[in-house]
């Protein structure tokens, strides 16, 4: 029996489909099945992207760099006064007391990051936990647990070739100290910072003595700090293997699946499991923000770089 041509025009089209279907990568097997009423099977990994980080998430990250910067630019203007490079910086900056008036506004506005942060995790409880049990113990905690024990003592054993690389969770042991170190920092070099901004309030009740002690630990917290951000922090965040040279998932929020699937894979199986994968599926960006976010990134990787040369300089050579 001859086809007509209606017929051959659609079996033309439907043997197309199959190739195209065929050329690209479908999400795992367990997601093409009806979850929860919904079928998957339409997403593809080469398209589709898990969303990590709200816009929030993302826009307090952002606020964050430029105000680390700052604090630190200036802060080492500050500190290292007495070298060349501090004068000329200064010069630039419109002043040391410029310097400091811009110090002062970018710890303002860390401090308000740090706020909105915590404001954040009360709507993340009430709304997506129900509970503190469920956020702070639940398996995507920010605390550390015993998973993180055997995670960190797995990775030693995959470095030196004893085993395997160990299935992360949403987050990983060093992101976690990341973490905690930006609490420590707020609380610790945010309090002296502001003894040293109001040391005439702060004496009505603590000897004055002390305010010569904030000035020490304010100034070696912070050189600390920043010497942590900008090597093992970057390192952790940009230079390792897998991330080489940059990670832009904190600014964009998003990661390709396959990304995702390699390096979160305990997180990635919990949602196959669940079936709530294509919840957190979005379109990529396209490509010009790709290419402005990765230029940002590039800046602040290179400011980052400058200064750690500048300490090294100073604490060699010229530090008093």
């Amino acid at each position: 029996m001859r086809k007509s041509p209606q017929r051959k025009a659609l079996a033309m089209e439907n043997s197309k489909a199959k190739s195209s279907t065929s050329d690209s990568v479908i999400l795992p097997t367990p997601l093409e099945g009806n979850r929860g009423g919904e079928s998957a099977s339409f997403l593809h990994a080469d398209t589709m992207q898990y969303l990590r980080f709200s816009r929030l998430n993302r826009i307090l990250h952002v606020v964050m760099i430029m105000s680390f910067m700052s604090l630190a630019l200036t802060g080492m203007t500050l500190k290292f006064s007495y070298t060349a490079w501090a004068v000329t910086l200064s010069h630039l900056l419109g002043g040391f007391e410029t310097a400091g008036y811009i110090h002062r506004v970018a710890a303002v506005l860390m401090v308000g990051v740090f706020i909105t942060h915590i404001i954040d995790l009360r709507r993340q409880k009430r709304k997506e936990y129900g509970s503190w049990h469920a956020l702070l113990l639940g398996p995507d905690t920010m605390l550390f647990n015993k998973k993180d024990l055997a995670d960190l003592i797995g990775n030693v054993k995959w470095f030196i070739g004893r085993g395997t690389r160990p299935k992360y969770g949403r987050w990983t042991y060093w992101e976690k100290f990341d973490y905690f170190a930006v609490f420590w920092g707020v609380c610790v070099i945010g309090l002296t910072g502001l003894m040293l901004w109001f040391p005439e309030f702060f004496t009505r009740f603590i000897p004055g003595w002390f305010i010569n002690v904030a000035t020490i630990i304010h100034s070696d917290e912070a050189l600390l700090a920043v010497g942590f951000i900008f090597t093992i922090h970057f390192f952790n965040t940009h230079l390792r293997p897998e991330k080489f040279p940059m990670d832009i998932v904190v600014f964009t929020g998003r990661m390709p699946l396959e990304e995702f699937k390699q390096d979160k894979p305990a997180e990635y199986e919990a949602l196959v499991a669940s079936g709530k994968l294509k919840e957190h599926l979005v379109e990529p960006y396209p490509p010009i923000v790709i290419r402005t976010v990765r230029i940002f990134g590039w800046a602040a990787l290179a400011t980052g770089f400058g200064f750690v040369v500048w300490i090294i300089y100073a604490m060699l050579f010229v530090y008093r």
